[in-house]
């Protein structure tokens, strides 16, 4: 069994987290600008089996997709022809994880100049939808 790989695709730099080979535990791996996006997963996935992709799907509140899946789905499009096709790539609700990445860097009493780092931001809010989307799949066995 392989590792489930998070992306928290933005305009700038993408989150990234991933899972322990037994699907257990999502951990924050980096965060990489998005130009070098593709580049990093497969030079990961070179040295680690990943099974499947998961992306924040960036929806409003009625769950319908945002404005910003204009340059996310060329993106994800880009990382598609990089990796190896059998690698699936799913879309998953990310609607608040920002906040509560937000939120978690608070309770764990962060200092603020971390917490104003956006680089931390994103790589916890790809640990969130990882950590969202093995919840998930736990409760539908």
């Amino acid at each position: 069994m392989g590792r489930l790989m998070a992306i928290d695709y933005g305009r700038k730099r993408c989150g990234i987290a991933v899972t322990d080979p037994l699907r257990i535990v999502a951990t924050g791996l980096a965060t990489v600008r998005t130009c070098d996006l593709a580049a990093f997963v497969k030079e990961y996935m070179a040295k680690e089996t990943v099974d499947a992709i998961v992306v924040g799907l960036p929806t409003d509140m009625k769950g319908n997709p945002s404005e910003s899946m204009r340059y996310i789905t060329p993106g994800i499009n880009a990382l598609r022809k990089s990796i190896d096709p059998q690698t699936e790539i799913l879309m998953w609700d990310e609607r608040f994880t920002s906040a509560i990445a937000h939120r978690s860097m608070l309770d764990s009493g962060m200092k603020k100049s971390r917490r104003q780092d956006k680089a931390i931001v994103d790589e916890m809010a790809a640990t969130i939808i990882l950590n969202d989307y093995l919840q998930s799949k736990s409760y539908s066995k």
